[in-house]
């Protein structure tokens, strides 16, 4: 994935819901709670209607409102960015105000402490304005560019709780227990709650909680909850939201005076058709490399590793742009931070490091060897030795 600010926000989000990816399609158990306050509706009901909402043509209605993202992982101190990085989102909590008028009429601006920045996409035309470097990016879309490439220009649902949604919506099988809420309230609309509990005894998830409009089945908030926790660890959430089409004027941008203005392009078929392959052989690498222990929430990620992995530096996008819209944040000092934490562990299938986070253990082998998952120290120990 390209380094663009805006499809960087996309990626806590979207390494939560890796919780839930295992967890492929299938039968579902439902049940409703409390007095209901919509019209009950069956677990598969609403699977199907969240599913066609998130996922059709032009399935999101208009909308606009504020997006709050909290995680309380259970890392340790992790440094301090000033900015908004992958870094800073992996804990405490953070505001995304987002409007959508159509796939091609969006905005998106995060405000940090001091500054702030904005994404303003209108047609084949976008602005990126970061407010800390008075700088106003003028970006150019070629055709086909959104559908084959990973640009700074975010899909519409990669900075709200649709991206979280629609990948576990997809997922529930056998090894998932689901239910229906519909008692719920989510930014004063009225919700069905999906609650996804794992079955398997391994895994550090106890629920994931899908709040689905009960008007629209938009999601409107996805929680994911340890065991052992009253309190979501992970959430991603409207805190604000109205369906109603934003103003036009939502969608234009004038740089201020003195801003300095940078234009960029995006796309083309030459460009498109090279990462697409890019994307293809990566992957193809990575599945070669990597190896799956265990099934639905109680899966492992088996791949080879280096401490130089974690720290290596993303290459820039083919247009130039480098980390112009990155958020910056020190990955070396993650890397040592998150190290410091490590609990020197050894058994029959050798020694390593083990960290654990309320919803994701690892374990980094000696012997080369990174293994990851939503699982126990002991399903993870139990699935080193499996060589």
């Amino acid at each position: 994935m390209r380094r663009g600010t805006f499809v960087r926000w996309g990626v806590p989000i979207a390494a939560a819901a890796v919780i839930g990816a295992a967890i492929g399609a299938g039968p579902v158990i439902a049940a409703v709670s409390g007095e209901p306050t919509l019209p009950e509706r069956s677990a598969e009901q609403l699977l199907a209607d969240a599913v066609a909402a998130t996922s059709k043509e032009g399935g999101i209605p208009p909308m606009s409102g504020t997006v709050q993202q909290t995680a309380s992982l259970g890392l340790p101190a992790l440094p301090q960015t000033g900015s908004a990085s992958p870094l800073s989102l992996l804990s405490g909590s953070h505001e995304v105000k987002v409007w959508y008028g159509a796939s091609d009429k969006l905005r998106v601006a995060m405000p940090t402490q001091l500054n702030e920045t904005n994404l303003i996409l209108n047609g084949g035309q976008a602005w990126y304005w970061d407010s800390s470097t008075n700088t106003a990016t003028k970006l150019t879309i070629k055709p086909g560019a959104r559908e084959g490439q990973h640009t700074p220009v975010p899909q519409q649902t990669d900075l709200t709780p649709q991206q979280m949604a629609e990948r576990l919506l997809r997922s529930a099988d056998e090894h998932t227990a689901v239910r229906v809420i519909n008692t719920a309230e989510v930014a004063g609309r009225p919700v069905y709650q999906l609650v996804l509990a794992p079955k398997e005894e391994g895994s550090l998830v106890q629920e994931v909680r899908i709040a689905l409009d009960g008007e629209t089945y938009v999601p409107l908030q996805v929680q994911v909850y340890a065991k052992g926790s009253a309190e979501p660890a992970y959430q991603v959430g409207f805190t604000q939201v109205t369906f109603t089409p934003p103003a036009a004027e939502n969608f234009t941008f004038t740089p201020p005076a003195g801003a300095k203005v940078e234009e960029q392009t995006i796309g083309g078929e030459e460009s498109v058709g090279r990462q697409a392959e890019e994307r293809a052989e990566h992957a193809k690498d990575v599945a070669g490399r990597a190896k799956v222990v265990g099934d639905g929430w109680a899966t492992v990620a088996v791949l080879p590793f280096n401490q130089s992995d974690l720290t290596a530096k993303p290459a820039e996008t083919p247009e130039g742009g480098g980390d112009r819209f990155g958020g910056g944040g020190d990955p070396q000092a993650l890397v040592n931070s998150v190290l410091k934490s490590a609990t020197p562990v050894s058994g029959t299938w050798g020694s390593g490091r083990l960290i654990r986070t309320k919803l994701v253990t690892a374990l980094l082998t000696d012997d080369g060897r990174l293994l990851v998952g939503a699982v126990t120290p002991e399903e993870i120990t139990k699935a080193a030795g499996l060589k």
